[in-house]
C-alpha cells in the first residue's frame, strides 16, 4: 500500500516553494535520513518501507534506530545544531512546541493544505493540538498516539477470585498486587517503570503525583517536589514496585515491563496504551488473556497521560519534499491498512486517527482495548492534569525546555531510591533543590 498517488506526489512537489528543495518526489528517487526510537511500531515500519514506500516513490530511507534515552539525546544535538544529518526524526508533543519556538522544525501546514489524501482532519484533535507551535502552526504529525492505562491478567484474576474495578484507585491496585504476590509464587503483582530517564520512570510517576494532588511547580513557579503530596505519591510508587514489582526494577523501562507482561511474569502493568498492540499480537503468548481499565486515580477523575511519537522535519533539511512524502505515507490511513493486512490489525500504530476506531477490522482485533484507549486519549487534559493550576502544559512532563535535564536528574534520584540506595525523602530533597533553581529563572521573568 502507498499513501500518495502520482497526482498526490505532484501536489507535494508543488509545495517546494514553501517547503524547501526537493530530495525526491514520487518516482523521482533520492534519499532521506530518518532517526527514530526503537519501539515495536517503528521497527515494523522499518521492515515495510523498502518494499512499499521506496518501491513506489524511488525514495530510499536510511534509518537510524536507537533506544528512547539515546535517541532523544541524538535528536536534540542534531536539531539544536541544525547539522542536517537527519531529515526526519521522531519527536514527541513535549519537544515539538519547544523545537518550533527555537526555529529547529520545518512548518508542515503548506504540505497539509496541498496533500488532500493525507486527511489531517481525521487526526484526533488532542493529537493535532499537541503538535502545534506557540504561533498556532503545525510542526509535526503523529505516527502513533497514546494515553496510559492499567493492563492486567484476567485469567489470573479469575483463578484467584479477584475483581478489577472498572475505574481502579491506586490503593485498590496496591491491594490487588499484594494478593497476587502472596498467592502466585511464579508471578509478581505489578510491573512499573523504574529506569532513570524523564521519559521512563518520570512519565508514570508524574501521573501518580498528579492524581495524589501533587505538582512539580505551582502557578506561581514555586517548586513543590518535596511537598507532602509529591512525597506521598513517590513513596507509594517506590514502595509498590519494591514490594510487589519486578526484579531489577531500577533498570526496568517500558521495554522490560512489556517483556515481563508478555512472558507471564507479572499480573498487572501500568503504562502506555500503545503496549496493548504488542500484547494482543498474533504471536503474543498472552493474547486474549489481558484486561484493560483506565489509569488508576486517587484525587482526580482521570490520570492518563497524553503522548505521541510524531515525525518532525529538521529546518536545515535539504530534502523536505521527500521527507514530507515519507511522513504522509507513514502517518497516513493507507499505512494503517497495510499494517492491518500484512501484520495484523492489533499491531496498527493507533491513537491518532478517528477513522481507525471505526474500522471493523481494527475493532475486532483490538476489541479488548480500543475503546478504553480512545476514551483515555479524549479525557487527557494537558492544561489541567491535577488539582491545582499549573504554569506550563503537560501531564507526564512539564512543558519547558529545562525539563529534559531536570526530569532526567530527578529520575536518577528516584531510581536510586527504588534500588534502595537512599530514601524517597532524601531523593526528593535533592530534587527540590534542582527544581528550585529552574523555578527561580521563571519567577524572575
Amino acid at each position: 500500500m502507498i499513501a500518495l498517488t502520482v497526482t498526490g506526489g505532484l501536489l507535494v512537489t508543488g509545495c517546494a516553494g514553501a517547503g524547501g528543495s526537493s530530495g525526491g518526489s514520487s518516482g523521482d528517487g533520492g534519499s532521506i535520513n530518518v532517526l527514530m526510537v526503537n519501539n515495536p511500531p517503528m521497527v515494523e515500519l522499518q521492515k515495510l518501507t523498502a518494499e512499499h514506500f521506496t518501491a513506489e516513490t524511488g525514495i530510499e530511507v536510511n534509518f537510524t534506530v536507537m533506544p528512547e534515552n539515546e535517541v532523544r539525546d541524538r535528536i536534540s544535538q542534531d536539531f539544536a545544531n541544525q547539522a542536517g544529518q537527519y531529515d526526519v526524526a521522531t519527536i514527541s508533543n513535549y519537544e515539538t512546541p519547544i523545537y518550533a519556538r527555537n526555529g529547529w522544525l520545518h512548518e508542515l501546514d503548506p504540505y497539509l493544505a496541498e496533500d488532500t489524501d493525507y486527511d489531517v482532519e481525521d487526526v484526533l484533535e488532542p493529537m493535532r493540538d499537541s503538535l502545534l507551535g506557540e504561533d498556532g502552526k503545525t510542526y509535526a504529525q503523529p505516527f502513533y498516539g497514546e494515553s496510559s492505562f492499567l493492563m492486567y491478567r484476567q485469567d489470573v484474576f479469575e483463578e484467584l477470585g479477584l475483581t478489577m474495578p472498572e475505574q481502579p484507585t491506586w490503593d485498590e491496585v496496591a491491594e490487588l498486587a499484594a494478593e497476587v504476590d502472596e498467592r502466585r509464587g511464579d508471578m509478581k503483582g505489578i510491573c512499573l517503570r523504574g529506569l532513570a530517564g524523564w521519559g521512563e520512570v518520570m512519565a508514570p510517576l508524574t501521573t501518580v503525583v498528579n492524581t495524589f494532588g501533587g505538582t512539580w511547580f505551582d502557578a506561581d513557579w514555586e517548586a513543590r517536589v518535596n511537598a507532602p503530596e509529591f512525597v506521598e505519591a513517590t513513596e507509594f510508587y517506590v514502595n509498590l514496585v519494591r514490594e510487589h514489582g519486578q526484579a531489577g526494577a531500577a533498570q526496568s523501562g517500558y521495554a522490560e515491563c512489556l517483556n515481563n507482561m508478555t512472558q507471564g511474569n507479572t499480573a498487572m502493568w501500568y503504562d502506555a496504551t500503545a503496549g496493548a498492540g504488542s500484547l494482543e499480537a498474533d504471536d503474543s503468548p498472552v493474547k486474549g488473556d489481558i484486561g484493560y481499565v483506565p489509569a488508576p486515580v486517587k484525587e482526580t477523575d482521570s490520570s492518563g497521560w497524553l503522548y505521541t511519537w510524531a515525525w518532525g522535519i529538521q529546518k536545515a533539511s535539504s530534502n523536505t519534499d521527500a521527507a514530507w512524502e515519507f511522513i504522509s505515507w507513514a502517518s497516513g490511513k493507507k499505512y494503517e491498512e497495510l499494517v492491518g493486512e500484512e501484520i495484523g490489525w492489533a499491531n496498527v500504530p493507533a491513537g491518532k486517527r478517528a477513522s481507525l476506531y471505526e474500522n471493523p477490522g481494527y475493532q475486532e482485533a483490538a476489541s479488548a482495548f480500543y475503546e478504553v484507549t480512545r476514551q483515555a486519549i479524549g479525557r487527557a487534559d494537558p492544561l489541567n492534569p491535577g488539582v491545582q493550576e499549573r504554569p506550563a502544559a503537560g501531564i507526564q512532563f512539564v512543558g519547558i525546555p529545562e525539563f529534559t535535564d531536570l526530569g532526567t536528574r530527578v529520575a536518577q534520584e528516584i531510581s536510586s531510591a527504588i534500588a534502595g540506595q537512599q530514601t524517597v525523602q532524601e531523593a526528593l530533597d535533592k530534587s527540590q533543590e534542582m527544581a528550585e533553581r529552574v523555578a527561580e529563572g521563571y519567577r524572575d521573568r
